[in-house]
């Protein structure tokens, strides 16, 4: 296992190394100039705005500023923000607890919910319980979570006014009213999320336990007296939650990085609409930090979804 760990992370390297040119030639050959606000200010003389832009290393062939990016980046500077010349890394750490709050607890719901429901879907095939589980999961991740934001805005929000409907990002959560005020605004942003995670999860979870119900080593346990709660438990779905695992590994950076449509309905002031406005604005360290950052999660989280292989079944072998 040290063998294939070792290989594995030194194959890290080279990919990344590789993602990062690729992100940063995709960037810096994108339409749009991160002074051009000030095109139009008649009080910004084009001296000045050369100035800016020599001072913002723009004036620098590609290559350099490649070099010079990817090597303040290793070393854990993200450059500064184009437009609010903070820095990114700041303007991450500010974005992140919101993120983590909002994408973290629906997608944490959204497994409470899949995996349970998928496994009764599974065992309880073609009957009515399995008709309504999956027409819910459908439902679910056929309905794009911008139209289910907005139908959940009009009903819960605009007619029943349960809810607010847009993300307070300046609520302070310091006695029981403001703890309760930062639940109320949360609840629509995260069901949808919760709602369309499940859906994904609750389908690939019923195929799985599915495809291990007619194997041999199932009538075997049963045939020697398991009860079928113990069979299911402690053999299929240890086998059935492999596939599941790699789903999860890939699932899991879109928690750190944000979701871009349903932080952007709910004015939710995540990461993802960090990356939406940045984009508008083509402030390219914002843009390359998180992409970037979304790829090195991608990479290491795919390498422990290989590492947990072993941990369900022992027949894998590295």
């Amino acid at each position: 296992m040290e063998h294939f760990l070792v290989k594995r992370l030194l194959a890290i390297i080279p990919t990344l190394v590789a993602i990062s040119i690729i992100i940063f030639a995709i960037l810096s050959l994108a339409p749009g100039d991160p002074l051009g606000e000030f095109a139009s200010n008649p009080a910004i003389t084009a001296e000045v705005r050369e100035n800016i832009r020599k001072s913002l290393g723009l004036d620098q062939p590609a290559y350099i500023r490649y070099f010079k990016w990817f090597s303040s980046f290793i070393r854990g500077d993200m450059g500064y923000s184009f437009n609010s010349r903070s820095p990114v890394a700041e303007l991450l750490w500010q974005r992140l607890p919101t993120t983590l709050l909002v994408v973290g607890s629906a997608y944490i719901l959204g497994l409470l919910i899949a995996f349970p429901l998928g496994i009764i879907s599974a065992i309880k095939r073609y009957s009515a319980i399995d008709q309504i589980i999956t027409t819910i999961a459908f439902l679910g991740f056929s309905i794009p979570p911008f139209f289910t934001g907005l139908l959940f805005i009009i009903i819960f929000s605009v007619q029943l006014r349960w809810v607010p409907f847009i993300f307070n990002s300046t609520l302070q959560v310091t006695d029981w009213q403001s703890a309760i005020a930062q639940v109320k605004q949360s609840i629509m942003p995260i069901s949808v999320l919760a709602l369309y995670h499940a859906a994904i999860l609750m389908r690939f979870m019923r195929s799985a336990v599915l495809d291990e119900l007619p194997q041999e080593y199932v009538r075997t346990a049963l045939s020697k007296g398991l009860s079928r709660f113990a069979v299911i438990k402690n053999h299929i779905l240890r086998n059935a939650l492999i596939p599941l695992v790699t789903l999860i590994a890939l699932d899991v950076p879109a928690v750190f990085t944000g979701a871009l449509v349903t932080e952007q309905v709910f004015r939710v002031p995540g990461i993802g609409a960090l990356l939406i406005e940045s984009i508008y604005r083509s402030d390219t360290p914002v843009v390359m930090a998180i992409t970037f950052i979304y790829a090195i999660l991608i990479v290491l989280f795919s390498l422990i979804a290989d590492l947990v292989y072993a941990a369900l079944d022992p027949r894998v072998k590295y």
